[in-house]
């Protein structure tokens, strides 16, 4: 009975961590899209001159 239920406690936290993983490369990925190129990298370079 133990055995059982551990494995589907174990399925459940990688499928969490799966799930995370998805929602946060979603999230990047429409963070690059939506800013142009050239507008990052103005701001990479005035947040190196302070």
């Amino acid at each position: 009975m133990t055995s059982d239920n551990t494995i589907w406690y174990v399925l459940a936290v990688l499928g969490l961590i799966y799930l995370i993983i998805l929602f946060r490369n979603r999230k990047a990925t429409k963070r690059r899209k939506s800013r142009k190129f050239m507008e990052g990298k103005r701001q990479r370079d005035k947040n190196n001159e302070h």
